[in-house]
């Protein structure tokens, strides 16, 4: 369900106050765990250190990413690969041809 357009985006405030020590040069790069933060005009250009869990993902953002979610941009899941004895079969076909 959407946020109520009168409540506007939300951004976590400890996010909002470390973007400003950032942009005056207190500090040098930006870690955070909210994930569920939208990410507005003012964080496009910066690079943002999102936690996926287990480790930081560095985000970057960019014009096109604005009204999503930080957590969208950095996957808690790593996908490996489908297939098991077929799909070595195949692997191995193509590694022959070249």
């Amino acid at each position: 369900m959407a946020r109520s357009l009168k409540k506007g985006p939300f951004v976590d405030q400890k996010l909002l106050k470390k973007i400003s020590k950032f942009k005056s040069g207190l500090i040098n790069e930006i870690k955070t765990y909210s994930r569920d933060s939208m990410i507005i005009p003012e964080m496009v250009g910066l690079t943002i250190y999102v936690h996926q869990g287990k480790t930081f993902v560095p985000v970057k953002i960019r014009e096109e990413m604005i009204g999503h979610r930080l957590g969208e941009f950095a996957p808690t899941r790593k996908f490996i690969k489908h297939g098991g004895k077929m799909q070595r079969e195949l692997e191995k076909k193509a590694q022959a041809q070249q």
